[in-house]
């Protein structure tokens, strides 16, 4: 089942009003990856319910047992380009085209961008978006997989795109099992983390280290090899640090 919420244009903000709690599913009624769309300023975002539950974080010999409290909604794919413009009012990416994912947006320009879609909200209670942890990405990712790929164990140019020579579209390749595309391949994605190590026990709710220097990304890009789009795979980034390679998804709470 889809559920559409509609918010007003930029120019609307202060009067934005048009918008029904009750057309949202109360968590204990959501399934995994249950679909929830966003209209902002004419563009449809669309979101994939994550539940709440505990996984298996990394992999061996530096896996940890993560337990997620609560559920959230996921993008069901990168940002795109037109996402982007729609909001920044600019198109910073190498690759140019509506449906490919914006790409050399840096983490602080990750952080602006979710700053404006959250005034957009402004006046309208209990929408929120933001980065998703790093938990979170991988939780999303895995959709109840243990294997390296949520596919299986291994991952294939048809699956994903990557080992290749650009950015494709979002969406051109198949979902997972909780309709989440592009979660290996096409671009890294920014987390809101700091790298740092994993905890050394199980752990609720992680947020990553308190302090850092470099920002984890996740999920392989179009230019690396298939081992680097593994669903526990991490690496790191600059927060000012901007490449054709690294893009972004959003996640979604409802406060």
């Amino acid at each position: 089942m889809t559920n559409k919420i509609t918010f007003l244009s930029v120019c609307l903000v202060a009067f934005l009003s048009v918008f029904s709690v009750a057309q949202v599913p109360v968590e204990a009624e959501r399934k995994a990856g249950e679909r929830m769309t966003v209209s902002i300023k004419d563009v449809e975002y669309a979101f994939r319910w994550c539940p709440p539950g505990t996984f298996m974080m990394g992999k061996e010999p530096r896996e940890v047992s993560v337990t997620l409290s609560r559920g959230f909604w996921m993008l069901e794919t990168e940002v795109t380009q037109t996402m982007w413009e729609s909001v920044m009012g600019n198109n910073p990416s190498r690759f140019k085209g509506s449906k490919l994912p914006v790409e050399k947006v840096s983490w602080n320009d990750c952080q602006e961008f979710i700053t404006k879609l959250n005034a957009l909200l402004a006046g309208t209670p209990g929408f929120k978006f933001s980065l998703p942890t790093e938990a979170q990405w991988e939780y999303a990712c895995r959709a109840g997989t243990t294997t390296a790929y949520h596919f299986g164990d291994t991952l294939t140019q048809q699956q994903a795109n990557f080992d290749g020579d650009q950015t494709r579209d979002v969406g051109s390749y198949p979902a997972n099992a909780w309709g989440l595309n592009d979660m290996h391949g096409n671009v890294w994605e920014w987390s809101q983390d700091w790298f740092g190590a994993y905890p050394s026990g199980a752990v609720t709710d992680p947020t990553g280290t308190e302090r850092g220097s470099k920002r984890v990304i996740r999920g392989g890009t179009w230019l690396h090899v298939a081992d680097l789009c593994r669903s526990a795979d991490r690496d790191y980034g600059d927060p000012d640090l901007r490449s054709d390679a690294i893009g972004l998804r959003l996640s979604l709470v409802l406060e």
